[in-house]
């Protein structure tokens, strides 16, 4: 029986299934392309009366293709610029979740 996908984090993200090329440059490096699964769920905070709507756009990738990011550092993802919230957060399996902001 063969392994399981998420045993391979490269056959995880393939880029023929959920994965995207995107561009990550770190502070004072080289721009380069790494694979992720973007996802961008909207959210809408109330506050009594108040409402808020947001997103909380967030980039699941390996935690090795991001270890040397930190916060503010840009992200790529087809053709719109993001920015790190906070530096990368691995999970513990191999992958990290950037979580980003568009300004």
């Amino acid at each position: 029986m063969p392994a399981p996908s998420w045993d391979n984090p490269d056959a995880f993200l393939s880029t023929d299934d959920f994965a995207l090329e995107v561009t990550v440059t770190p502070r004072g490096g080289v721009s380069r392309t790494i694979r992720g699964i973007f996802d961008e769920p909207y959210m809408n905070a109330q506050i009594g009366e108040y409402e808020a709507d947001s997103s909380d756009p967030r980039l699941t990738c390996k935690a090795s293709d991001v270890a040397d990011l930190r916060d503010k550092d840009p992200v790529v993802i087809e053709g719109r610029t993001y920015y790190l919230l906070t530096n990368p957060q691995p999970d513990g399996t191999g992958f990290a979740v950037l979580h980003m902001a568009t300004e």
